[in-house]
């Protein structure tokens, strides 16, 4: 698998670009972390991506998946997950419900789909957990949960917004390995956006810093 951007940057409509074109490869199982001043278009630049930017913006460029341009396709249709800074999981389903949501749907049947969801949980060190209430998650369960919910859908590319950054210092270093070892081992490329240095250092890839136009 492999996330190909070319010459991709982000405009208000009938605007000036936030920042230069930007053209790079992202290997499977590679980390590419992108830094930068607030402001530059970091985020703006995963929500183009991913097919989320509001209607006051345009993208220019193009995005491929395994060589397949998908620029144009609906975030639904582009099988490109994300992760955000708050490990959101629906409060009013339980934790296997959550995951349920994200699961893809070429896994059928009920037995199966449960099966692949008891598995998800297993390896996030949750096993059991089926029926809790979100709410009764500490911090590092929420975000290894809401991680396993997105890897569910069997994603082609994962786009990763600060997750790490509202984790206190443990949990941090916890879910970074934890992290960027699911994306090693399923070859996944990941795009990852960070003010943190450590945040890159343990990504161990290429880092790009973005700047103004």
């Amino acid at each position: 698998m492999s996330l190909d951007l070319a010459g991709v940057t982000v405009r208000l409509r009938h605007g000036a670009a936030l920042f230069p074109p930007l053209t790079l490869s992202v290997a499977a199982g590679e980390v590419v972390t992108v830094m930068g001043p607030s402001g530059i278009g970091k985020s703006m630049l995963l929500d183009a991506l991913g097919g989320h930017l509001p209607r006051r913006f345009e993208m220019t460029g193009q995005v491929l998946l395994n060589g397949c341009d998908v620029t144009a396709r609906p975030a639904e249709a582009r099988r490109i997950g994300m992760l955000f800074q708050d490990a959101v999981l629906f409060p009013h389903l339980s934790v296997g419900d959550n995951l349920a949501f994200g699961l893809s749907q070429t896994v059928r049947g009920r037995a199966a789909r449960l099966a692949r969801i008891a598995a998800a949980l297993d390896q996030a060190g949750l096993a059991g957990m089926e029926g809790r209430d979100p709410a009764t998650l500490s911090g590092g369960q929420r975000a290894r949960a809401a991680l396993m919910r997105t890897l569910l859908a069997d994603p082609l590319a994962l786009l990763l917004d600060e997750p790490f950054s509202k984790l206190d210092a443990g949990l941090k270093e916890d879910m970074r390995r934890f992290t960027f070892a699911h994306i090693r081992d399923r070859g996944i490329p990941a795009l990852m956006v960070t003010h943190d240095p450590v945040d890159a250092q343990a990504a161990a890839g290429p880092v790009i810093e973005m700047t103004g136009p």
